[in-house]
């Protein structure tokens, strides 16, 4: 008996470490750096943040303060084809050998989308102080904009800026973190991706250029990324922008895109001219290393089933909630989706997708990696069909006015009563086409509604399957987590 229970004990030993194994997450990879003083790689799409090196810390932007200032004039600006005149202050208020990129002077004039270009691809900073000055009638009053956008894109670092050009002022700092959050909004804008991936552009004549000047873009891996010959071939390189100033060192923020995921880099303070390897390193690091998943395809809690789903006080069927076809979460290249926890948030921002009647968050090992908006359909009104009631009025007083209104028109008491009843039987006879309707329709929902449940059920045991669970088991898992999640509230 001794001999039997040591071998029991032995087996489920094995078995429980073997649980363990299967169930342990994939550690979240860090086997990379920068040279750089700080670097951070975050996705796009679902905002997470795959590589971080001192990414909190506040330094000088330099000129990748024009990304911003890009963003906040084409949110503000309505004709892109409006002439900017170029103040004498916008020329030459500017910090002694900061340059001027093809001599611009005061009274020259070309389009904001022209200065755009000037200002991204060359870096121009009196095409920067032009456009605020177009913008907001001066440059004080650009900045309070562009630190008010800081709020909007989420910046937590305290960040500030203190000229639309990036060149040095004590009180212009960014980190790498709110950089990156603000390069997300700049290239999920499309124009503005446009003209930060816009490699060459022509600037008409100037008093200085009277045959007009063609400019490129400094940016080096967007330059060179269809030219497998330079050291700078980094084909997924898309948009971006380059920064230099004495405090600042060389920053960079470029944009990379590659399979279908979107991603932003940010080094901040090289001061050995890393900031392009640098770059690349981290790109590759997080493209090899990471993968995204679509959430409306994996995510089984709530949307499936047939026990009601409370929210928020508020009881769903499951087939009247879906999840928003664009959100994505992030995750190492060897994990599963199953591997990040998730919470749902009910208490919902003043700015959500209409529909949304929650927020799925997810983790991974602490770091927050994506969301997803629960949206409902709406299908439960669709039961709910009017009754003669709901469209006369609680009263039928519409009906009773309509009657009256009829009779009164024929001057005769002879057709009265025949006209009520052919006004009722009317009013039958469209209900009862209204409501065969109605019925037809729900009928329809419910069997693509069904034909939608039995897809998502067997996409459901495909990839339980492929984790080793079947449908049992993972129920009661989640049914665990559930209690330990209502324990620990």
């Amino acid at each position: 008996m001794r001999k039997i229970g040591c071998m029991l004990l032995s087996l489920i030993l094995i078995l429980n470490f073997s649980l363990v194994t299967a169930l342990a997450r994939p550690e979240w990879p860090k086997d990379t750096g920068v040279q750089s003083e700080a670097g951070i790689v975050m996705d796009i799409d679902s905002g997470a943040v795959i590589f971080a090196q001192d990414i909190h810390s506040l330094r000088a932007p330099a000129s990748i303060t024009k990304l911003l200032t890009a963003l906040v004039v084409i949110e503000h600006t309505k004709d892109l084809e409006a002439q900017v005149t170029f103040s004498r202050d916008a020329v030459y208020n500017v910090e002694s050998g900061s340059g001027n990129k093809f001599g611009l002077d005061t009274g020259d004039s070309m389009t904001v989308r022209e200065c755009l270009n000037l200002m991204v691809l060359q870096s121009s900073n009196q095409a920067a102080n032009a456009l605020a000055e177009y913008v907001a009638g001066s440059r004080s009053a650009f900045v309070d904009m562009m630190n008010e956008k800081l709020k909007e894109v989420g910046c937590v670092d305290g960040s500030q800026f203190a000229n639309p050009s990036g060149l040095n002022d004590d009180n212009q700092r960014v980190s790498a973190y709110d950089m990156a959050l603000i390069a997300r909004a700049v290239f999920q804008n499309p124009l503005a991706l446009e003209i930060c991936s816009t490699k060459r552009a022509f600037i008409p004549a100037t008093v200085n250029n009277p045959e007009g000047v063609s400019c490129s873009i400094e940016h080096q891996l967007v330059k060179n990324n269809e030219n497998p010959d330079s050291e700078y071939y980094f084909p997924a390189a898309k948009a971006g922008k380059t920064g230099w100033t004495s405090q600042a060192g060389q920053t960079l923020v470029t944009y990379a895109e590659k399979d279908g995921r979107r991603l932003v880099a940010v080094t901040l303070k090289s001061t050995e001219k890393t900031h392009y390897s640098d770059t690349m390193t981290i790109l590759d690091f997080a493209f090899k290393r990471f993968k995204n998943a679509r959430v409306r395809d994996n995510e089984i809690e709530y949307v499936t089933g047939t026990e009601p789903v409370l929210i928020d006080g508020t009881a769903y069927e499951p087939s009247e909630l879906m999840f928003d076809e664009a959100a994505v979460i992030t995750l190492p290249e060897d994990a599963r989706f199953t591997d990040a926890e998730k919470s749902l948030e009910t208490k919902l921002p003043q700015k959500h997708p209409k529909g949304a009647v929650a927020r799925l968050n997810y983790i991974y090992n602490e770091r927050e990696i994506g969301s997803a908006w629960l949206l409902s359909t709406g299908q439960n009104t669709v039961d709910a069909l009017a009754t003669p009631g709901e469209l006369t009025g609680n009263d039928g007083s519409e009906a009773g006015n309509t009657g009256a209104k009829a009779e009164g028109a024929l001057h005769s008491s002879q057709f009265k009563i025949p006209r009520r009843m052919m006004l009722a039987a009317g009013i039958l006879v469209c209900f009862g086409l209204l409501s065969e309707a109605g019925i037809i329709i729900l009928r329809k929902k419910r069997r693509k509604e069904r034909e939608r449940q039995n897809e998502l059920r067997q996409k459901r045991r495909a990839r339980l399957a492929e984790i080793g669970f079947t449908e049992e088991e993972f129920d009661r898992l989640l049914e665990e987590r559930r209690r330990r999640r209502d324990e620990e509230s």
